[in-house]
């Protein structure tokens, strides 16, 4: 048998109340065990307790209060303990409760909940009486508040009455007034529609004579244009052909010329080139020349056949470049993009120009580098490398658009190589005649 804590048997422990606890009393229990709950070690504590032994009392009370409910009501030494520790706290309501008379002035509810922790003789009529004394100290609060309320909804009915009368006297004489106002207005609008009336007869009569004036404006307007346009026409001719006379002066040569003599140079080139390449033999033939043989320099079709490269191979870009007249024409940022994107714009195109303008030094052949105008934020202050042509597109076109616009400005014949991941540009500059190169291949080539 568990002994309370003035040395007696635990005389209430046998004693079950009939009827749930108020739930103000049953808050109370849960503070006044999490108060206990501080000052016991983790060995004092119920099983289901221990996970709560760090917690801030406020923090116990949120997450555990079930839990210590439960443990308060089904465990007498645990329940024992925390009553030691609320007579220490409160030792004038605990002695109170256990001679079975409570403080006079004690809120019922703490008394509930202090006889349900500790359990004196007789605790369960201590407890059904205070709850008794909190309901009717609760339903006495809540009528004193519903007659208050009661009196303070009458004393807001009679003010929103009176206010009622009041605006409704005033809304009564604002629709007078405003009635009397409208029977003006309504006098003043058939006076102002007569005026109206009268105005739109002179203005659609002033309508008709503007529209007269109108059409033979126009008319005049668009002779004196006519005669404008062909006066126009006349001294565009003339300045175009003044303009051609002075530049057939100034150069001597028209851009045709330039291309047709381009092309001719390049024929010649190649023609040059394709006599060495084949080491052919001079022009006059002597019979012992039929004979079939392999004279020593000479290449045999073995020799010719394992001449041929792999797309991929970067020799093949010594060997484009090396055709008479080649033109290499090569994407900026998809070529730096493809070996290098991580670097910024400047650095990129620096490092890909300062490649460009070793290998147009060690092959001779003209190259352009283009870059899209789009990606830049102001004009870039550069100087192109020797040997190399540096062009960024105009606001509107593209890279891609600058590179096909390069290939239409070259004369069929020429050997132009077009560097570019992009698909697109790559079939497109192919059907123009230009042969195109991945990026890939052409920086394995500067590397």
């Amino acid at each position: 048998m568990v002994e309370t804590a003035g040395g007696g048997p635990d005389d209430g422990a046998a004693e079950v109340l009939d009827r749930p606890l108020p739930e103000g009393a049953r808050r109370r229990v849960v503070q006044i065990v999490s108060d206990g709950f501080g000052g016991m070690t983790v060995s004092e504590l119920p099983a289901q307790l221990r996970q709560y032994a760090r917690f801030a009392p406020n923090r116990r009370v949120k997450f555990a209060g079930n839990a210590m409910a439960a443990a308060v009501e089904t465990d007498a030494l645990f329940r024992q303990r925390i009553g030691e520790r609320f007579r220490e706290a409160h030792p004038e309501l605990a002695g109170a409760l256990d001679t079975g008379t409570p403080p006079p002035a004690a809120d019922p509810l703490d008394v509930v909940a202090a006889a349900y922790v500790l359990r004196p003789a007789g605790w369960v009529k201590l407890v059904a009486a205070a709850g008794e004394e909190a309901q009717r100290a609760h339903a006495e609060r809540a009528e004193e508040e519903n007659r208050a309320e009661l009196e303070r909804l009458r004393e807001q009915l009679a003010e929103a009455r009176g206010h009622t009368k009041t605006e409704t006297e005033r809304l009564r004489a604002e629709l007078e007034s405003a009635r009397k106002e409208a029977d003006s207005l309504h006098r003043k609008l058939r006076a102002a529609l007569s005026d109206v009336k009268r105005g739109e007869a002179a203005l659609r009569k002033l309508h008709a004579e503007l529209e007269t004036v109108r059409t033979e404006g126009h008319a005049q307007v668009s002779a004196a244009e006519s005669e404008t346009r062909r006066v126009k026409a006349r001294l565009g001719e003339a300045e175009a052909a003044l303009e051609a006379a002075r530049r057939a002066a100034r150069e001597g040569r028209s851009v045709e010329d330039m291309r047709v003599r381009l092309l001719l140079d390049t024929v010649l080139d190649a023609a040059q080139g394709l006599r060495r390449e084949l080491a052919l033999p001079p022009v006059s033939v002597r019979p012992a020349e039929t004979v079939d043989a392999v004279e020593p320099g000479r290449m045999t079709p073995k020799d010719i056949a394992a001449r041929a490269l792999s797309e991929n191979d970067p020799a093949i870009v010594d060997q484009l470049l090396a055709l008479p007249q080649a033109h290499l024409v090569v994407d900026g940022y998809n070529v730096t993009k493809t070996g290098y994107p991580q670097m910024p714009l400047e650095k990129q195109r620096l490092r890909l120009l300062g490649q460009l303008s070793q290998l147009a030094a060690q092959t001779g052949a003209e190259v352009t580098c283009v870059f899209d105008g789009a990606e830049l934020a102001a004009p870039v202050l550069l100087a192109p490398p020797r040997g190399v042509r540096v062009l960024f597109s105009k606001p509107g076109v593209t890279a891609d658009e600058l590179i096909r616009q390069l290939v239409r400005a070259e004369p069929p014949g020429r050997p132009v190589i077009v560097v570019s991941t992009d698909r697109e540009v790559a079939d497109g500059i192919a059907k123009a005649g230009a042969r195109p190169v991945a990026s890939a291949v052409l920086l394995k080539r500067l590397s």
